[in-house]
Formats: C-alpha cells, sequence, structure tokens
C-alpha cells in the first residue's frame, strides 16, 4: 500500500488549496478513505470522508462548507479542495484507507507521509 499527498503550501487567510492522494498498491475503488491532519503541536483531527463510490462524504463540523472531498477511481487519486482557509487550517494533512466497520474519523489501517498546509498573512 502506497498513499503519496500532494498540493500542500502556503497561503493566505481566505485563499484555496487542494491536495491530491495518489494511491497504489491496492485496490482503490474498493476502499471508503479520510483525510486527517494534525496540527502544529496537537492531536491529529479527523477531516473529511468519503466512501468506495465517491457519492457519499461526511465533514468535520470546523469544514462543513469550506472543504469539498471528492475522488476519481479511474486515477486511484484522492482530493481535498479547501476554501475559504483559514489560520487554525494550518496543519500537516494525510489521507488515510479505511477499513470496513470501522469509525472512520478514528481508525485507519495505512495512510501517507502527508503534506504541510501553512495559512498566514
Amino acid at each position: 500500500v502506497q498513499l503519496v499527498e500532494s498540493g500542500g503550501g502556503m497561503v493566505q487567510p481566505g485563499g484555496s488549496l487542494t491536495l491530491s492522494c495518489v494511491a497504489s498498491g491496492f485496490a482503490f475503488n474498493t476502499y471508503a478513505m479520510s483525510w486527517f491532519r494534525q496540527p502544529p503541536g496537537k492531536w491529529p483531527e479527523w477531516v473529511a470522508h468519503i466512501k468506495s463510490a465517491g457519492r457519499d462524504t461526511d465533514y468535520a463540523d470546523g469544514v462543513r462548507g469550506r472543504f469539498t472531498i471528492s475522488r476519481d477511481n479511474a486515477k486511484n487519486t484522492l482530493y481535498l479542495q479547501m476554501n475559504a482557509l483559514k489560520e487554525e487550517d494550518t496543519a500537516r494533512y494525510y489521507c488515510a484507507r479505511v477499513p470496513s466497520d470501522v469509525d472512520y474519523r478514528l481508525q485507519y489501517d495505512d495512510w501517507g507521509q502527508g503534506t504541510n498546509v501553512t495559512v498566514s498573512s
């Protein structure tokens, strides 16, 4: 299993970024996926979730309405479109594979190395 995130960077408050996660080594289209993040000096926190077919999604309260999770199963790629970014969105962002029958906010069986997002004026 390999998950490789990209697309992070530095942006001003109110700006946008799109993160990507390319998956390999497993049947991507059969797994639900999540994004989680770890702010500096804090515990990791779940951000967003998408089921395997891509039709059902869920978001943490703090990002709902600003972030959009999506996937392209033909390209084995997961995305996180982030709009209206705030300084509190500053974190390292990870994509994660979600095994069946677990709490997708808490349990993953693999994740990538992450990509840094810094929101600052």
